[in-house]
Order: structure tokens, then C-alpha cells, then sequence
């Protein structure tokens, strides 16, 4: 009866969402409803059951996210609450929407906790550590079959206080045979080698053509190492090849036209955002309403929600999260349409980190000079593929449930590393007044 006038005078999910804890007292069962009421909406619940096992209490820390109280001493929980501090507020409610979002949101998430935590279970010397299960993105996405290494996810650096790799290996797509010493490939492989953060380039053979003899490619500082591709499988690009050596990956199509200077400025950036992908080519979501669907664009704004890999570093673990946690059916459109590939790891790295990638700039002649290029040129142009990638972020956006990607406004300039400030502020020593 009480319940009854209390719903008619007040909206209870409007209440939920605007308190910061939430009384679950015990339920008719082993559980409650209202403990996951609380997690999906940020109230911190107060747990008054005493003796109740909270859900996947083996991996998951929740005095992290929770606060328990004595149900035999009521009367004490408001001094409970009020000597919480706004810090601790704020670090327990962002914890909530973390498990929340990793394992309760869905029942698929919940079976597929469940499996993982018997699988950790039973292969007990790869299981993952405490903290990945109660540190975002969580034990679902840190995959131990990868490594049981801490150190080898990158979402996990800050934690552990690791600096990021030292090098990276260049990976080269190349989809059209070698026919001159003159094209982009060639120039692309030298500048790349030419860095001081190179450690290897691998070069993916990705044409129905033979490969090229040795003496065509050109001699480097570094090894060059040809890897034979399936033709026209575009996912092939992704695979977590042994040859990787390097946490860093450098991803690149056969046509982009990239300096030394701009790769190492780019590999600069990406060591401060290891869990993210950083590069030089962006692109961008919307919602059209007159469609009721996502759309895409290549218009240049003010801001990005995607980097393509065709100029981009990033991590080489999403490798493989890209090949064994993606479903086949995704792709297998990916590799029928030989499109949209770069689409669907920046669909998982955002949905991974909950992170957008990072954009740098290049030379200002970038857009000419890649538009000069004639494969390039067409294969954007062609009303076919743009319409593909509609499509695309579409699928991509029903399979993972929502919409992953995030917009951002961030450039990263390296012009100002170039510029001699001291001397121009000796030159012009009003500058601070204009």
C-alpha cells in the first residue's frame, strides 16, 4: 500500500537516477533487483543483506562500488553515508557504471562472465589478474590466451607505471603489383625505415600478382620482411602475425604519402596514447534523422570520431581482439565487400576504451598529394564504396549494441616543435600585447 502512494506522488526511476545511494535490502531469493537497478543507474547501493554473496564476488572487488551496511543496525547507516567524502562519491559511482557496462548489462555479458571466470578456473596458470577484472575495459576484453602478462595490454600501462615501447613495426598493405621503382610503395618503405623508432617493416602482399624479387625492394636499415596475404581478404591486415615484435604497430596503406619526420611525430604521440589509435587521416559519424540511421562523412569539421588505418599506430593486442573477439559474420562483410575494415577497429578500439582515437596533422599539401594518386583518387570517388561504408556503420553499430565512437576536437601539431619560440619572443617582444 505504501509502495502504491509513494509511485503515485513521485516518478521512481526519475528518483533512482537523481540519488547517490540506494537502500537494497534483502530480496525473496539469494538476490535483489534493486542491486542492479543501482548499478545501471550510478546510485552507489547499500547493501543491507547481511551474509548475501554478491554476484561474481570471486574476480570482482566491490567495496570498490558498494557500501555495506548491518541490517540488525539501521539506524547507522546515515552517519555511514555522510562520512563518505565527494572523492570516494565520485570513485565508487564511476565503478558502478564500469561493472555495470563490463558484466551486467546485457545476459549475454553475464553468461559470458560467467564462462570466463570458470575458465580462469580451470586454466588457472593463464588467468587473468585482479586487477583487470575490476579496471576498465575489464575481464572480457583482456584476453589471457593473448598473454597473462599485465604489461602486455595496453589499457594498463598507467596502472602499472609502464612506458610504452621504444619501437614499432611498419605494416605495409599492398594491393597492386610492382611494376615501377618509382611508385608510392617504394618511397613510403624508405621514409618509414628511416625513422629512429622503426624496428622492422613488414610488407603484406595482398595482390593476385607474384611477388616482386628481392633486388626490387630497396635496401634498408632495418629488415623488410614480405608476408604473402590472402588476396582481397581485408581482414588480413589485422591478423596478430608473430612477426609483430613490438607492441606498436604502424599501419599503413601502399599510397600514403608520409615523411620520416611525420611517422616519428606520430609514434611521439601515440607513446602518451598507447590504448588509443593514433594517425593522420580522419573521418567522422552522424545521425542522419531523415533516415533514422548513422551516416558517415569525409567533409573536413572540427571534429572526428575515427582515424583511418591507413596512416594510424595503435597497439598491437587489438590485433587480435579484431581476429578472435569480433564475430565471423562482420568479417566476412568486411572481406566481401574488400572495404570498411578500418571502420570496425576504430568500432572496436572505442568500444574497448570508451575513448575516441587521436588526430596529428601533416603537411598541408597532404589532401593534393594524395589526390593525385590515381588509385586512391577513384577508389574514393566511386559512389559504390562511400555508399558501402553507409552500410557498414550500420551493421557495426547493431552488432556492438550502440554507437561506440566518440567525437573529438583534439589535433596534435608537431609545427610547434619546429618553431624557434625563444628567438621569435626576443624579435617581437610585444607579442603578448596584440
Amino acid at each position: 500500500m505504501l509502495l502504491d502512494i509513494c509511485s503515485e506522488r513521485y516518478d521512481y526511476r526519475e528518483m533512482l537516477h537523481n540519488s547517490t545511494f540506494c537502500l537494497v535490502p534483502r530480496g525473496r531469493r539469494l538476490g535483489s533487483f534493486r542491486f542492479l537497478e543501482a548499478l545501471q543507474a550510478a546510485c552507489i547501493p547499500v547493501m543491507l543483506s547481511n551474509g548475501w554473496q554478491l554476484p561474481f564476488s570471486e574476480v570482482i572487488e566491490w567495496n570498490q562500488a558498494i557500501v555495506v551496511g548491518d541490517e540488525r543496525l539501521l539506524l547507522q547507516i546515515p552517519s555511514t553515508i555522510r562520512s563518505i567524502n565527494q572523492d570516494k562519491i565520485l570513485a565508487l559511482r564511476q565503478q558502478t557504471q564500469f561493472l555495470w557496462e563490463a558484466y551486467f548489462s546485457s545476459v549475454e555479458r553475464i553468461v559470458l562472465t560467467t564462462l570466463e571466470i570458470i575458465q580462469d578456473r580451470i586454466l588457472n596458470h593463464i588467468s587473468r589478474n585482479g586487477l583487470i577484472w575490476n579496471k576498465p575495459p575489464g575481464g572480457l576484453f583482456s584476453q589471457p590466451q593473448y598473454s597473462s602478462n599485465l604489461g602486455d595490454f595496453p589499457f594498463y600501462y598507467s596502472y602499472l607505471g609502464i612506458k610504452p615501447s621504444s619501437k614499432f613495426t611498419a605494416v605495409i598493405h599492398v594491393v597492386t603489383p610492382l611494376v615501377s621503382q618509382s611508385q608510392p610503395i617504394l618511397k613510403l618503405l624508405v621514409a618509414v625505415a628511416k625513422s629512429q623508432y622503426c624496428a622492422q617493416v613488414i610488407v603484406l602482399w595482398d595482390c593476385d600478382k607474384p611477388l616482386p624479387a628481392k633486388h626490387r625492394w630497396p635496401s634498408t636499415a632495418v629488415p623488410v620482411l614480405v608476408i604473402e596475404g590472402e588476396n582481397k581478404v581485408m581482414s588480413s591486415r589485422f591478423l596478430p602475425y608473430d612477426a609483430i615484435n613490438t607492441h606498436a604497430v604502424l599501419s599503413l596503406d601502399e599510397d600514403t604519402v608520409l615523411s620520416t619526420t611525420e611517422v616519428d611525430f606520430a609514434f611521439i604521440v601515440w607513446q602518451s596514447f598507447p590504448e588509443r589509435i593514433v594517425g593522420y587521416p580522419a573521418r567522422s559519424h552522424f545521425w542522419d534523422s531523415t533516415k533514422e540511421r548513422w551516416g558517415y562523412t569525409s567533409k573536413w569539421t572540427n571534429d572526428y570520431s575515427m582515424v583511418l588505418t591507413g596512416a594510424a599506430i595503435y597497439h598491437r593486442y587489438y590485433h587480435y581482439l579484431y581476429t578472435h573477439y569480433l564475430p565471423s559474420s562482420l568479417k566476412n562483410m568486411v572481406d566481401q565487400l574488400a572495404n570498411c575494415e578500418d571502420i570496425l577497429m576504430n568500432f572496436l578500439v572505442s568500444a574497448v576504451t570508451k575513448l575516441p582515437p587521436v588526430k596529428v596533422t601533416q603537411k598541408k599539401q597532404y589532401k593534393e598529394t594524395m589526390m593525385q594518386q590515381s588509385s586512391r583518387a577513384s577508389r574514393w570517388a566511386d559512389p559504390d564504396h562511400f555508399a558501402q561504408r553507409q552500410t557498414c556503420m550500420n551493421t557495426f553499430a547493431t552488432w556492438f549494441g550502440s554507437m561506440p565512437l566518440i567525437h573529438s576536437q583534439m589535433r596534435l601539431d608537431p609545427v610547434l616543435f619546429k618553431d624557434q619560440v625563444s628567438i621569435l619572443r626576443k624579435k617581437y617582444r610585444d607579442i603578448e600585447r596584440l
